[in-house]
């Protein structure tokens, strides 16, 4: 367009130096020039314009994705699929690679994969494009399932692996250019929370029609009860809103970590070709074949003989540490100088001094050695950053009593090496244990840090503020919370609007410590304005508009207006129960305020 231009530009000159001396001609050359001139300026400032953007994303996408030779690689090119996330095994003794057959494939660092049960409808699902999520124990075999069945059916798709929450955003941007791709999401709940993933970006990717795109994630069950679970409150906390509903926008595929008895007899079928198969085989009756093939049950026995004397129990204290800031919400790599910190109360706690424990140089060195099965207790990501196998995390989860939470002093520890959005995971987890001083503490770090870094009217800003205004409610501080609550209110109905999700949730916040205040007139004028927009804007059975109307059937129950409160009340079950399924949980709690109302009533359910 610039080069077309600017022959109209010279277009006056050519007709002279021709002898043309036609008027009409002349005169429509001379007008010509100053439009040729302004329009080629304006092409050559937005192609200038659209190439350094491109140059911004590429740039973003070499440092925050997986980009091997610094490209977006095919699906066919990933040759070692530990390197997006799959479990190592220990090595077998043959010249052939696991899987294929073919020499040197991936190093016999993965065995032979045996079909799972899922793999029909993962693989079909992958075929109609979409949001597959994979939901399993650690080392239930998720992500190799994932990578399978990626492998053969779209192996010429382009493949976008972000390194962090922090790559998130270009990866995104990059996927929604591209006709054919995946948006590879190994470990999801690392991807979620500020900053992160959001119910917006799944729909950039996957809007239109004339395209296949596919966003493939895993996620760790244990870490799933995390992010949907929650007290009556829950719903307040936009963090947990956020991450929730992008998990609601995906086709949720459970795998099971012990082989089902079809999938024990094709594992059989390949025994002979890897002898790794016939080994899991034996011990399949206590364990997952696909645990034991990533030594996740050697390794956590390791772990716990290393804590005795003779053993290795500054590297154990160590690892322990590692699990229990995982375990409070930490989810970035864990630096060592973090773990070096606090190490010694848990080595204490084993025994300390009279287990005659190994210098910390000695128990580095164990910790992170890579073991026969091509894993360690701690994986060095940088020179001072770490990974925790996440079976061990997992395995301490699972045998936990409940109310036998991380130590206080690992978690204030903690917080000084936390970003604003590990600080607000932090906070998180200290709220659903009901650990609100703590919450608080953590939650006010990252309101600075958001407010410094964004501003005040940022959306991080007023998700941490709200967050405050949760824990200060829970603390009994009602005044204080209705205070920050009413501010969060105001900022984001004029920067977001009325209408915005984030809005909506600090309306329902408001009126809920309304409720609890005892001003039930203003808290019913809350709910009643939150729920007309829900109803309007997301409809009458969106899951947001069902607890939107159920919290209004409670405030009229608080006002003693009983009939409509029952009439309310069995609206949102009738329609719970349709939509939702009778077992889900805001069915079960939309029963239960019924039951709550009739009993008033002098009825039953």
């Amino acid at each position: 367009m610039a080069s077309a231009a600017a022959l109209l530009v010279a277009a006056p000159g050519v007709l002279a130096a021709a002898g043309v001396k036609d008027w009409r001609l002349l005169t429509a050359a001379a007008v010509l020039v100053p439009l040729a001139t302004l329009f080629a300026g304006v092409w050559k400032t937005r192609f200038e314009k659209d190439m350094q953007d491109r140059q911004t994303l590429d740039q973003e996408l070499i440092k925050g994705t997986f980009t091997p030779g610094g490209k977006l690689p095919r699906v066919r090119d990933i040759i070692d699929p530990i390197t997006i996330g799959v479990h190592p095994a220990r090595r077998r003794e043959t010249t052939l690679s696991a899987g294929s057959g073919e020499p040197g494939r991936s190093g016999d660092r993965v065995p032979v994969y045996v079909l799972r049960d899922i793999d029909a409808e993962l693989r079909r699902e992958l075929g109609s494009g979409g949001f597959v999520l994979l939901v399993g124990d650690s080392a239930a075999g998720k992500t190799r399932a994932a990578f399978e069945a990626v492998r053969a059916m779209l192996p010429d798709h382009t493949l976008i692996v972000p390194e962090n929450r922090d790559g998130v955003a270009a990866a995104v941007r990059r996927a929604a250019t591209i006709r054919r791709c995946v948006l590879w999401l190994n470990d999801i709940h690392d991807y979620l929370g500020a900053g992160g993933l959001t119910r917006r970006q799944v729909a950039e990717v996957l809007a239109g029609d004339e395209h296949h795109r596919v966003i493939v994630a895993t996620l760790r069950a244990a870490e799933e009860d995390r992010l949907t679970a929650g007290g009556d409150d829950a719903e307040g906390r936009q963090a947990q809103r956020d991450s929730r509903a992008v998990l609601e926008q995906a086709h949720r595929i459970f795998v099971e970590h012990r082989f089902s008895e079809a999938e024990r007899e094709r594992a059989r079928d390949l025994a002979v070709e890897d002898s790794r198969v016939a080994d899991a085989l034996e011990h399949a009756d206590s364990y997952g074949i696909a645990e034991y093939l990533a030594c996740g049950p050697q390794l956590l026995q390791e772990w716990e003989r290393a804590r005795i004397r003779g053993g290795h129990p500054r590297a154990a204290a160590l690892v322990a540490a590692a699990v229990d800031v995982r375990r409070a919400g930490f989810t970035a790599p864990l630096p060592r100088e973090l773990l070096a910190q606090l190490h010694a109360d848990y080595l204490d706690r084993y025994g300390g001094a009279r287990l005659r424990p190994e210098t910390e140089e000695q128990a580095w060195q164990w910790a992170t050695q890579v073991r026969e099965s091509g894993n360690a207790l701690l994986h060095a990501v940088t020179d001072d950053r770490y990974e925790v196998f996440d079976y061990l995390v997992d395995s301490v989860q699972r045998t936990t009593p409940p109310g036998d939470h991380v130590p206080e002093p690992t978690i204030i520890q903690t917080l000084a090496h936390a970003d604003a959005a590990d600080t607000m995971n932090l906070a998180d987890t200290a709220y659903d244990h009901g650990r609100y001083r703590l919450a608080e503490t953590a939650v006010r770090q990252a309101l600075t840090a958001n407010h410094d870094q964004h501003g005040p009217e940022h959306p991080d800003t007023l998700t941490s503020r709200s967050t405050l205004a949760l824990v200060l409610r829970g603390l009994g501080r009602l005044e204080e919370a209705e205070a920050e609550h009413r501010a969060v209110l105001k900022t984001s109905t004029r920067v977001l609007g009325p209408e915005h999700p984030h809005t909506l949730t600090s309306r329902s916040n408001l009126a809920s410590v309304l409720h609890g205040l005892g001003r039930l007139e203003e808290a019913e004028a809350e709910g009643r304005a939150e729920y007309e927009i829900c109803r309007r804007v997301l409809g009458s059975e969106h899951p947001d508009t069902l607890i939107s109307r159920s919290n209004l059937a409670s405030v009229l129950h608080g006002l003693g207006r009983l009939r409509e409160a029952e009439a309310e009340g069995r609206a949102v079950l009738e329609t719970s129960t349709r939509v939702l399924g009778p077992e889900h949980p805001h069915t079960a709690v939309s029963r239960s305020n019924l039951a709550s109302v009739l009993h008033d009533l002098g009825r039953s359910i």
